[in-house]
Parts: structure tokens; C-alpha cells; sequence
């Protein structure tokens, strides 16, 4: 492959956003190169049932396997490694790395995901319990498969209260434990006790994952044991290349729900996690397909493929 190639996009991201970009781009005969760190916040997904068509659930690594496979099929092309820089010259978008020849595209589709903002364990050990199913991060995915379940909350201010309330449909067992600087206003207090949810305070001093269960000790509190915890410690979006490009950042850090479709930047998009909005695998291959049939009908205008 030469990198030197002037392509027609390049996605950013190799996840289910980007690859689903790649693959619509493919079909439409555009030459796309789909440019990745490695590092898709998918593939570490144990068992997904949330990903329609897979009933009995499919994993993070075999769902981009699927995905990268389907997009190679039609010709997308594939390089892992970390995108450092984008800037614009000459009418087009130059894609630098650090060590790497830069590389030439006429647009760009962002899907670069997010950060997982997570909780203090090794990583063997870390991957170890989200495997074993008793450390989750999104109750969106996976609150069904915990219901009735004695469900523990981690996480500070009006976040963990808003997870631990979502996770009250599913079971009436709720600890949220706002660790060492609780920012609960009386109102939200007030709709936790309604809830019959239970709130324990303390600084966190351990936490020791089993197979089937996670242990939490906080300070002046007697250890607990519980089926799963629930980190809610937010997250971080990986969202520097947008912002550099110049697109503005939501309040949470995110680039805007218009990047999908209309950004502030010409021949620059986005889709995934990176935007704002429901991170789910089924909103991020949305994204995906809108990104790229608004990427593939603005080089259409571009040539003078349209009417006018």
C-alpha cells in the first residue's frame, strides 16, 4: 500500500463506527483507508447482546474481525497506527504520524472513540473482572443481563446517582458509593431514598475482583460484597483531532451531534463515541453510514457529479 496515494477518505478509527464508514465508502467505489491505533474500545467487549443479529451475543474481538473483514472485501484498506496530526494543505487533508509517511486524503471521517476513565486495578486483573462479568461500565449493554442482582455503584456527584437510579429497573439491591467527596444535593438524596437505594460513604481503599463476585472496602465501612460494580467515572473522548481541525467541543468534551452530517469544517466528519450522544455499537454504525454517504455525495459535488 502506498500511503503517498492521494485517497478519497480517511477514516480515523477502526471500530464499529469507522469500519461501518469504510464499508459504505467501499461500495460507493471510494478509495478509503481506514488509519487505527489498535485500540477500539469493542474489542475489549466480553459478550455483547446489544448488537442486533447476534441473539446469543457475539464478542468485541469477533464483531471487528466480522466488521474489518466485510469492509476489506469491497477494498477498504487497512494501517494500524496512532494518527498524531491532520492538518490542511493544498486543497487536501494530511494525515500525520510520528515515524510514518504522511498521507493524503481529499476527506476524513473521525470515529476515534473514547477513554474509559476506569477504576484503579492492574490491567491483568482489570480485564480479568470485566471478563468474569463482575466489572461493567455501561448499564446501557449490560444491566439486563444483571437483573436481581446485588449491583454496586461507584462514582461521585449526580453521575453515580443518575447510573444507580437507571440500574434501579433492574434490581432493587443499589449501593451507590460516592467514594471520598459525595456531591449529592438534598434532592437528589431525597430520590435515592425513594428509590430504596442505599448510599455508603468513604473514601475507596480496595477493591478485589473474584470470578464470581467484586469485593469493595471503604474507609470506616465494613467490606462489601457484590455480583457487579458499576464504575461511574465518566469518561474521556479522544476528540483532539476534531478540536485541532476546528470543531468545537460540547460541554462534555465531545464534538457535536452535527459532525455526523454537517461539521464546521468542509470535508471533515465524524461518528461513534467521539460525538455526543448514546454510546452504543448500533448508534455508532449509524453514524458510520451517514458519515459516509455525506462524505460520498460532498465528492460527488466536489467532481460535479450532482445536480445543480
Amino acid at each position: 500500500m502506498d500511503q503517498n496515494t492521494d485517497w478519497d477518505v480517511v477514516v480515523v478509527g477502526a471500530g464499529p463506527a469507522g469500519l461501518t464508514a469504510a464499508l459504505y465508502l467501499a461500495r460507493y467505489h471510494r478509495r478509503v483507508l481506514v488509519i487505527h491505533d489498535g485500540k477500539s474500545r469493542a474489542l475489549r467487549i466480553p459478550l455483547t447482546h446489544n448488537a442486533p443479529g447476534y441473539p446469543d451475543g457475539i464478542t468485541g474481538i469477533d464483531l471487528i474481525a466480522r466488521m474489518t473483514e466485510h469492509a476489506e472485501k469491497y477494498g477498504a484498506e487497512m494501517l494500524e497506527m496512532c494518527v498524531s496530526n491532520i492538518r490542511r494543505a493544498d486543497g487536501a487533508f494530511i494525515v500525520s504520524s510520528d515515524g510514518q509517511p504522511d498521507t493524503r486524503a481529499r476527506g476524513v471521517i473521525l470515529a476515534t472513540g473514547i477513554f474509559l476513565n476506569e477504576v484503579d486495578l492492574s490491567r491483568d486483573v482489570h480485564e480479568q473482572a470485566i471478563k468474569d462479568g463482575v466489572l461493567r461500565y455501561c448499564p446501557i449493554c449490560d444491566a439486563y443481563e444483571h437483573t436481581d442482582a446485588n449491583i454496586g455503584v461507584l462514582g461521585c456527584d449526580s453521575n453515580g446517582a443518575a447510573e444507580a437510579l437507571f440500574l434501579r429497573q433492574y434490581s432493587d439491591r443499589i449501593t451507590l458509593m460516592p467514594l471520598s467527596h459525595p456531591e449529592l444535593t438534598a434532592s437528589e438524596q431525597a430520590q435515592l431514598d425513594q428509590a430504596g437505594i442505599k448510599v455508603a460513604h468513604g473514601a475507596l481503599t480496595k477493591l478485589t475482583p473474584h470470578s464470581d463476585r467484586i469485593e469493595v472496602a471503604l474507609e470506616g465501612q465494613q467490606e462489601a460484597s457484590f455480583d457487579v460494580v458499576y464504575p461511574a467515572l465518566g469518561c474521556s473522548p479522544r476528540a483532539e483531532l476534531g478540536a485541532a481541525l476546528g470543531l468545537g467541543l460540547t460541554d462534555t468534551g465531545c464534538l457535536p451531534p452535527e459532525a455526523v452530517t454537517k461539521s464546521a469544517v468542509e470535508g471533515l466528519w465524524a461518528a461513534g463515541d467521539v460525538v455526543e450522544g448514546l454510546d452504543q455499537i448500533s448508534v455508532a454504525m449509524g453514524h458510520g453510514a451517514l458519515a459516509a454517504t455525506k462524505a460520498h455525495n460532498w465528492l460527488r459535488e466536489q467532481d460535479g457529479e450532482t445536480l445543480t
